[in-house]
């Protein structure tokens, strides 16, 4: 029997403990944010015991109502219930630090090439990217617009997007679709029934509430008042971290807008580095780690990274710290169910617009890119190949098609 019983070991051996366990799940989860939630219920509930099912689906279900990465954002909370706050810290470290070193480690590697526009492994990249996103949009569409009315608000949030391809089109539709979303698809409110504990107390809540409403609030006027581009890096990726629900590829449009548009890094740069980020294990958000390293402004390099990271992610800690005490209370509102499914809506749109651009303009330029990419979303979407395979092989794929 390998199962482990629940234990209440000192405070500093339980983060030290979360920071194992979650650095392991780190090196090791492979796929989206849906994965990424069955390796740690292999792990957390079933292993080691750490919580139980209906906690568990409880953690789920709070992290699918926030903005933000869920499976990072469950893996924080766990830690919290395990080891307070510096457990939570321990989670996301341990979960995020493996995925991200290597990205970076990528970015260097691209920015040292004299030509990488040129490499057919880097234009390889690029095609997979678009089979990975297809991918995503065909199983959102499928679970997140199951109705006429849910496909309708996706097909104009689409259009809208790619009419209107900035940060501010992309917030406004959101927006619009959860106030539709409040009218049109009334929700069911759940049952309150939370076994777990967190030593966070409702003045705690409050303020990490605050603070993230100042800071989304406040970050755009500070860049306009007093021009910096550290601060402008900050609040662009501080506010992709603070609108994209549910995370994984939902974040590429927001951040596409928010770092293209700039001029910060090519679009090619952009595609070939989301690419590189489907063969590696953990968070999809730690392609904000990339971003940061090769953007043609300083900070970039290693500062750029580690700005780029942490602005990214303060929002998630910040809500579900925010979160946690009032759990209870904002569960049972079926307003914010009926919110969440219009806002679904509009992601799998902006997604669709992703999909043609930057992600499709950018990769398919001629009959053999499309065989190229369909033979990779037949891997995934078929075959159900492990990403990083599909990654590995589309790569040789595009540098024999230079070669030829």
């Amino acid at each position: 029997m390998n199962e482990r019983k629940r234990t209440a070991p000192s405070a500093e051996d339980s983060v030290f403990e979360v920071l194992w366990v979650s650095t392991r799940l780190g090196l090791t989860s492979f796929g989206g944010p849906i994965s990424h939630l069955g390796y740690f219920h292999e792990e957390y509930v079933k292993r080691r015991r750490w919580l139980d099912e209906q906690s568990y689906a409880d953690l789920v279900a709070l992290c699918q109502f926030l903005p933000g990465p869920a499976s990072s954002q469950v893996g924080i909370a766990i830690g919290v219930a395990r080891a307070g706050l510096l457990g939570g810290f321990a989670a996301w470290l341990g979960f995020t630090l493996p995925s991200a070193l290597a990205l970076i480690a990528f970015a260097f590697g691209v920015s040292a090439l004299v030509d990488s526009t040129a490499a057919g492994w880097l234009h390889g990249l690029k095609v997979v990217a678009v089979a990975v996103v297809a991918q995503a949009v065909w199983s959102m569409a499928r679970s997140l617009c199951p109705d006429r009315e849910r496909a309708t608000l996706a097909i104009l949030s689409a259009i809208v997007t790619l009419l209107w391809p900035s940060s501010i089109g992309q917030v406004l539709v959101i927006i619009v679709a959860g106030l539709i979303g409040l009218r049109a698809f009334p929700g069911t409110a759940l049952t309150p029934a939370s076994h777990m504990r967190f030593p966070i107390g409702k003045r705690l809540g409050w303020a990490a509430w605050i603070v993230f409403f100042l800071l989304l609030l406040v970050l755009p006027i500070l860049r306009q008042v007093a021009p910096s581009h550290v601060l402008e890096v900050f609040d662009s990726f501080f506010r992709v971290g603070s609108l994209v629900f549910g995370g994984g590829h939902v974040v590429l449009p927001l951040l596409q807008a928010e770092v293209v548009g700039p001029g910060w890094l090519t679009n090619e740069q952009f595609v070939a580095g989301y690419g590189a980020a489907q063969a590696v294990p953990g968070p999809l958000f730690t392609f904000s780690a990339y971003l940061g390293t090769v953007m043609n402004t300083e900070p970039n390099g290693w500062s750029g990274a580690f700005l780029a990271l942490v602005a990214i992610f303060l929002p998630s800690f910040l809500l579900i710290v925010g979160a946690l005490p009032f759990w209870d209370l904002l569960r049972s509102k079926s307003g914010f169910q009926a919110a969440l499914r219009g806002i679904n809506a509009a992601v799998v749109g902006l997604l669709v617009a992703a999909l043609y651009n930057p992600v499709w303009t950018s990769a398919i330029h001629a009959p053999a890119d499309f065989g190229l990419g369909l033979v990779a979303f037949g891997l995934l979407m078929f075959w159900k190949s492990p990403p990083w395979l599909v990654v590995v092989l589309t790569a040789i794929g595009g540098e024999v098609l230079v070669r030829l």
